[in-house]
């Protein structure tokens, strides 16, 4: 009862990021990934941080290909057998159980994880998309969350007025989890989260939308 409760909260919360998107698909609404990031012809993914919280070492993401034209690099994040395209300028890296990616200057976040529902408690995707959303908004009082089933049966939920992080030094965030189940194994799934300080999120769907249809999962 109570997570159905939860379910019913989250499905219908003013969210206006996601209610924008009235046709159940991410669209990137015309911008390119030109429009996120910084032509260096793909010479920010040779350099970075090796290192992340904790003293985990993280090596850098194998560089597939550069796309001149497009302003983006194809990278293969090893850990979690998923390819992205992404733009130039980024940097880029990844342990043993997730993929991370961040602008320069670390105001935009996407990490790439793989996710299993039996090990989280849940069902499936819809499931794991009503849990995790109520749960954020129950543990951090003032998020506002709401999921929604898109057409191609991934899920996406949008979170705002996120608490910034220590690091953080432009206030509240926006942070977009796009949840693809596995076609062959409904129990499995990839889970892209994307975050962003909420006064740049008015595009974060369409970067979203940008790496979703570009994105290469091997199942």
């Amino acid at each position: 009862m109570f997570l159905s409760a939860v379910a019913a909260i989250v499905l219908t919360a003013p969210v206006s990021a996601l209610h924008a998107q009235t046709t159940n698909r991410l669209d990137p609404g015309g911008l390119t990934f030109r429009d996120f990031g910084v032509p260096d012809n793909g010479a920010s993914y040779t350099r970075g941080e090796q290192s992340i919280g904790g003293g985990t070492t993280q090596n850098f993401t194998r560089v597939l290909g550069i796309d001149p034209a497009s302003q983006a690099v194809r990278l293969r994040f090893d850990s979690v057998k998923v390819e992205l395209l992404l733009p130039m300028g980024w940097q880029a890296s990844e342990d043993g159980e997730r993929g991370v990616a961040y602008t320069g200057d670390k105001r935009i976040r996407l990490i790439v994880w793989r996710v299993d529902f039996a090990y989280e408690g849940v069902r499936d995707a819809e499931h794991y998309a009503a849990t995790k959303a109520g749960s954020m908004k129950a543990r951090r009082p003032g998020v506002q969350a709401q999921a929604r089933k898109l057409r191609d049966g991934s899920f996406v939920i949008v979170y705002e007025n996120v608490p910034k992080g220590q690091s953080d030094n432009s206030g509240p965030r926006t942070v977009f989890d796009l949840i693809i189940p596995d076609p062959r194994n409904p129990k499995v799934a990839v889970l892209v989260t994307l975050g962003m300080p909420a006064s740049e999120a008015g595009r974060g769907l369409q970067l979203l939308a940008l790496i979703a249809k570009n994105m290469r999962i091997d199942w």
